[in-house]
């Protein structure tokens, strides 16, 4: 008998996890389903090949079975609805240029427990705000697509009027123009369907100024979730963004579950989903395809301008896939408020240039502890796991205060990083290094664990610094290297056809 477990429902959607204790993203192979109502009446049949899969066309407040071809069965029941409002019906069309004032005035003239509906075809818009206890439905084939004009774009300020940050770029207070999809001070809030949000940023200049500002502000985010609790995304697509692409800030009891994030691969630090100074999320049987980092963790940084102030700690990142990317989990680099308390398990990566990355430096203070990956794969991923305290950020990141090898007294600014376990993963094809660990001399990296490790490495590998910071040497084949790191019992790796490699 297969496991299958209802993950989370709305009105209309539902989405479950099948056999995810026993696989990754994808299942060995193609599953078929069908659907039952309260009365064993069939509503429809389909397949899936991932872990992670959801359900649309469903009706409100009603009971359901899905039945699997194994007899499996699992019953649930969908949320009900005050309302279903569809956008045309509230004026937008496919023909308009901007459907942006007709959208958000179905929104806010929707009843508390209201759908909103946006029916297949594209529908070109301008940023729009969401509030509490309500869905945003995606049908099948529909598409908001992001408007190319930087002016139709509302700038949104760095503080609220009661002086809580509101926006923030990597990690800092400051004016940002306001997302696609933003929601702000916002609970129970649901995205979900099978349709398609699109930044649209392949269209306009967004990409050509990734470290400016314009008009004094930085670029937006496709989905910024700020001040939120108790908000779920699942099913849609998430594509072409401005800069980072789905941003929870400050926000608690977070499920993002079966979406795919998509962003070109030369488009600037378009990382794919970063919680920052988040507590409680859960992601799971995502797809990252993009730009920079798929999944980013940040915790705020210490700035003049004034920084968040929360850690960012309960994340839970389970069966998804990573294809491409700067890094597939990322820590940092801003952590001032400390990262704590994640897992990573059993997700599949595949040529992105890091696995588990932590990056910090002097100066960020925060720890980042507890941090768990296992029952993962990854192929031609450049260096697995790498923990760099000297990464060259920020105008001084190759100061010596930075990249020095001596120690400094340590201080309230000095990072921490301890209790990081890697077990059972298996990464192939590997070209730089199994682990590349530098601590401060200062702050040893402690209580590091690394059990049921197996590498082999990529023949035509061609040697390269593990990370970015000064003084690191080029590495190609190497096995597990050290520096100012404290391991809690010797590394258990095992290497798989160890031509030209070293097992340190």
């Amino acid at each position: 008998m297969s496991t299958l477990t209802l993950l989370a429902a709305t009105s209309r959607t539902a989405t479950f996890r099948l056999d995810a204790d026993a696989n990754q993203y994808f299942l060995p192979g193609s599953r078929s389903w069908r659907l039952l109502d309260g009365d064993g009446n069939s509503c429809g049949e389909g397949r899936t090949d991932k872990v992670v899969f959801t359900l649309v066309g469903l009706q409100p407040q009603k009971n359901y079975r899905i039945a699997l071809e194994d007899a499996t069965i699992c019953e649930f029941k969908t949320l009900a609805e005050s309302a279903l409002i569809d956008i045309t019906a509230a004026g937008a069309s496919l023909d308009a240029e901007d459907n942006t004032a007709f959208i958000q005035q179905a929104i806010d003239t929707l009843p508390a427990g209201g759908t909103l509906k946006v029916p297949a075809g594209t529908f070109l818009t301008g940023p729009l705000f969401l509030k509490s206890h309500m869905t945003l439905l995606l049908e099948d084939g529909a598409c908001l697509k992001g408007l190319i004009d930087r002016d139709r774009y509302p700038i949104l300020a760095a503080r609220h009027e009661d002086g809580r940050v509101l926006g923030t770029w990597e990690g800092v207070c400051e004016p940002c123009y306001a997302s696609l999809i933003t929601a702000l001070d916002c609970e129970d809030l649901a995205i979900t369907g099978a349709g398609i949000i699109d930044g649209g940023a392949d269209g306009g200049d967004w990409w050509t100024w990734p470290k400016e500002t314009r008009n004094g502000a930085r670029r937006p985010r496709t989905v910024f979730l700020s001040h939120n609790r108790g908000v779920l995304l699942t099913g849609v697509t998430v594509r072409n963004s401005p800069s980072w692409t789905v941003h929870p800030v400050l926000s608690r009891d977070v499920v993002v579950a079966d979406l795919k994030i998509e962003n070109d691969p030369y488009s600037p630090n378009t990382d794919g989903l970063n919680p920052e100074c988040c507590r409680n999320v859960l992601l799971t049987g995502i797809f990252f395809s993009v730009g920079d980092d798929c999944i980013a963790i940040k915790a705020g940084k210490r700035d003049p301008k004034g920084g968040l102030d929360q850690p960012c700690e309960g994340i839970a990142i389970e069966n998804c896939r990573m294809e491409r990317g700067h890094g597939g989990v990322v820590i940092g680099s801003e952590m001032s408020g400390s990262v704590r308390n994640v897992s990573v398990r059993r997700c599949s990566l595949s040529e992105t240039d890091r696995g588990l990355r932590v990056k910090t430096r002097r100066g960020r203070g925060g720890a980042v502890e507890n941090i768990t990956v296992e029952d993962c794969v990854m192929e031609r991923v450049a260096v697995p796991l790498v923990i760099n305290s000297f990464y060259f950020c920020d105008a001084d990141g190759r100061s010596d205060y930075v990249q020095s090898r001596s120690p400094y007294p340590v201080s309230d600014t000095t990072p921490i990083i301890r209790g990081i376990t890697i077990r059972n993963v298996v990464a192939d094809n590997v070209a730089v290094s199994a682990a590349a660990l530098y601590g401060l001399p200062e702050a040893p990296i402690e209580d590091v664990t690394i059990e049921n490790y197996r590498v082999s490495f990529d023949p035509d590998a061609v040697g390269d610094v593990p990370d970015m910071a000064l003084y690191f040497e080029p590495l190609r084949h190497a096995g597990i290297v050290t520096q100012n790191t404290q391991l809690s019992h010797e590394a258990d790796l095992t290497v798989v056809s160890p031509q030209q490699s070293t097992a340190v």
